[in-house]
Formats: structure tokens, sequence, C-alpha cells
């Protein structure tokens, strides 16, 4: 399959990734292209802004929650009816889930999906020493494809003038440069950027970027880099197969999607949908209750401790979800929609706010990481999920903590490599701090569904 294609990597975190590619995905999109977006790694965030400019869902490319079979099956199905693909890296070139770079990282995609990387460089503070930057990220894998350089944050046209003749020793052009400035910085909080979905005129800023782009950015030498990308001359079909198609029809799933639970992994979404079942959006904070005929119901990650005063308002929706549980529907609920099915979460100042209280506990904000990272395990015992021992994979980023009411035993559903049990189960509830992409976990979409099945012949 030829698919012309891109990766935009960067020397670290903070580097404009996010910025440079959303903006270049509105600019190519302006001109005509049909753009699908990709995002290295678990971010929820980042691919907010890819859908918003290209007006298709931006997919992740995680090589720790997906083997690579995986991972190239969704980027080639994804990629139909798109006429290029803008990958965006995730952090520096070469960091990845380990301390090798061969495992998760922006490289490791490159090399697995045979793209050339453009590299962003911030230039802040930085001369001559720019090439040498460069010159290490080129040499230090040559099987990475390092096609061109984006010269980031450059302070003035003489900076400009500096920074281009350092690069002439190399044989790596520079494809464009941007220029500092504080107007073009996407909005960050304690998870990192605000979603688009939450931000007031988020298109306009995201056009902004793109006739900046316009103005620096050779796109037409973007445009050829991208069709010089080989052909991927595999067909995958082990996820999305004809086998499953269907084998779930008639089922209708509730997801939880508004300004406060937003992250979701598309990919697991369309798996339901491909097995069969209906999936149908609901909304915690305006809605008055559950969408009719569920059964199942999926609560997903966002910034619930963004929206608690409207969440803990709203009884009617409250007491729709502790009804359906109370009839025995299967509940799935990662991050956020665990948070909400608490007794309480706290906010940041202190303040308690009720919510649907399932989990005989509560959450606190901290102003501090409380959890980050990849996690292996197993369930801890049967659940909707599947049996005992069933294998999970996932990632958790939150900065709240879960405090079990006293003299309550809370039991967990997840036992992890690290030792930790984590999460809560109860009958028809599954609900964690983890988020599971089901297509690294098919077999877990599978379980869930077959749950639901069950509880709609009831």
């Amino acid at each position: 399959m030829k698919i012309p294609r891109i990766i935009i990597a960067g020397t670290h975190s903070g580097v404009g990734k996010t910025t440079i590619t959303s903006g270049l995905m509105q600019l190519l999109c302006n001109i005509g292209y049909k753009v699908q977006g990709f995002k290295v790694g678990p971010d929820y965030i980042d691919p907010s802004y890819h859908t918003l400019a290209t007006n298709r869902f931006s997919r992740n490319l995680d090589a720790w929650m997906l083997d690579e079979k995986a991972l190239l099956e969704l980027m080639l199905k994804n990629c139909h009816r798109a006429d290029l693909a803008v990958i965006e890296g995730v952090m520096g070139l070469y960091d990845g889930f380990s301390a090798n770079p061969q495992i998760g990282s922006t490289a490791h995609i490159a090399k697995l999906t045979k793209t050339p990387v453009i590299l962003v460089l911030d230039t802040k503070s930085m001369g001559h020493s720019a090439a040498a930057v460069v010159y290490g990220f080129k040499n230090l894998d040559p099987q990475v494809n390092l096609a061109g350089v984006i010269l980031n944050k450059v302070a003035s046209q003489r900076h400009l003038e500096i920074l281009t003749q350092a690069m002439d020793s190399l044989s790596i052009p520079i494809i464009g440069h941007v220029f500092r400035t504080s107007d073009l910085k996407m909005p960050e909080r304690h998870l990192g950027l605000i979603p688009a979905l939450e931000k007031d005129g988020p298109q306009a800023h995201l056009q902004k970027l793109a006739d900046l782009l316009n103005q620096f950015i050779d796109i037409e030498k973007i445009i050829k880099i991208a069709h010089e990308a080989p052909p991927i001359n595999e067909e995958i079909n082990i996820i999305f197969n004809s086998k499953d198609k269907g084998i779930f029809s008639g089922l209708k799933i509730g997801y939880a999607f508004d300004k406060a639970f937003t992250f979701y992994y598309r990919d697991s979404l369309d798996l339901m949908e491909h097995l069969g079942a209906e999936l149908i959006p609901f909304s915690p904070l305006w809605d008055t209750t559950l969408p009719p005929g569920l059964s199942g119901l999926f609560i997903g990650g966002g910034f619930p401790e963004l929206f608690l005063s409207e969440l803990s308002s709203n009884n009617n929706i409250l007491n729709s979800i502790r009804d359906a549980n109370s009839s025995g529907l299967p509940i799935y609920a990662e991050c956020g929609g665990f948070m909400y099915l608490t007794q309480s979460i706290t906010d940041f100042s202190g303040k308690s706010f009720e919510m649907a209280g399932l989990i005989p506990g509560s959450c606190q904000m901290t102003n501090k990481l409380a959890g980050m990272g990849y996690r292996e395990g197993k369930l801890a015992n049967d659940s909707i999920l599947g049996y005992t021992n069933t294998r999970v994979r996932g990632h958790e980023f939150h900065y709240s903590t879960f405090q079990q009411s006293e003299n309550q035993a809370v039991p967990k559903a997840y036992y992890f490599t690290n030792g930790n049990y984590e999460g809560y189960l109860n009958k028809n509830l599954l609900a964690s701090y983890l988020h599971i992409h089901f297509a690294g976990n098919p077999d877990l979409a599978k379980n869930f569904l077959t749950s639901c099945s069950q509880f709609a012949l009831k």
C-alpha cells in the first residue's frame, strides 16, 4: 500500500512538536489534502488537535500496548481514503519505554513503518551547536531516515543566518523555521496540553498556526518527502478480521463523551463496532438519563476534576447510573471514569463533591503526579473483562489518589507485575486508573461484550 507519510519528531519533550504538527495538518488540509493524523505513544490530548485540524479521528501508534503487527494493521486501516499521513512523535526521537530506543520510541515507529522523519529543533540560545545536535540525531541510528529539520524558536533573522550557516555542513535540508512567539504556544495544565474539545476558538488557533507555517515552511518539500516513503507491502487483518465481524450485533453500549470525558482510543471504539456493538454517546454533564436499551456502559478518562460542580449537581444522570449498576448492567470505567464512580472527588482547593458512589472510597486531587507509566499484569479475579489471570496491559497518568472507605474492603481489579493490586471490582463493575487499548488486548473487548450480551439475555 502506497501511503505518502512523514513523522514530525523532536529532540526532546516541549520542543514544539504538537504546535508544528497540528499547524502542518491544518495547512495540508487547507490546500486540499485529506490528512490522517497519528500520535506515537499513549497520549490522548495531542490527537484531539489532530482530529480538529483534519476532521478525521487521530490514532495512537503505541508499540508497547500494541505489538508490531497490530500497529501496522491500524496504520494501514486508518490510511484508507487519506492522501497523506502525518505522525507526531513522542518525547525525543530516541526516547522510548525503556533505556532501549528500539522499544516504543519515535525512532522505533519510523523504522517499523519506513517513514521519513522531520526533526524539530529548539534553537533557543543555540548557534553552531545546532549542527552538532542534528548530526548526532542523524548518525545515532543510520536506519532512521532523518530527511529534514525545522528550526523552532528562532530569535531573529540574524539568528536564522547563523543557524543556516551551521547546518550547511550537513546533508540534511532545513525544511523551514518558526520565529519565537508566545502567541503560538498551546495552553497547558497538569496533564499537559488542554484538549481541543475544551478550548474556546481552537480552530482559529490552528488556522493561525497554518498561516504562519505557510510563510516559513517549505510545504512542497514536505509533500515531496512524504511521497518518497516506500510502500508498505503487507495486508494485515488480525484484529479487524472477517471472522469476528458483527458477532455481537444488536448490543447497545453507552459511552460517556463530553468536555469532562474525552479520553478514548478511537481504535478501541472501532473494534467494538467491528464486533457488532452499537456505541451510543451520552453526557454525564448535561444528559438527565442514560440512553435506553443499553447492554453495557463504558466511562473513559478525561478531566472530571474541572467540572465537579456540574457533575455533582446532575443528580438525574447519577441516579440513572446507580440504577443501571443495581440492575447488573456491565460497567467498565477508566481513570476519570473511575474517579466519577467513587463516593466523592476533592478538588485542588480541598473542596469535596459527591459523585456516583458505586465505589467505596474517594479521590483527592494532588499538585504532583500520582501515577504515570505503562502497567502490565493480570485480572485479580473473574470480571466483566475476563477470567482470573487474564493478561492486561495499559497506561496510567493521573494527578489524583484514591482512598478507600474505612472498614470497607475494596476488591481489586488487577494484579500488576510491580506487585501492586489496583482498581475496583464488584460483580458487574470494573474500574481503575488504567487506560487499556482494546486493539492491543482484543480478547478483553470480546470478554466485555460477552458480559454485555449475557446481561442483555436476562
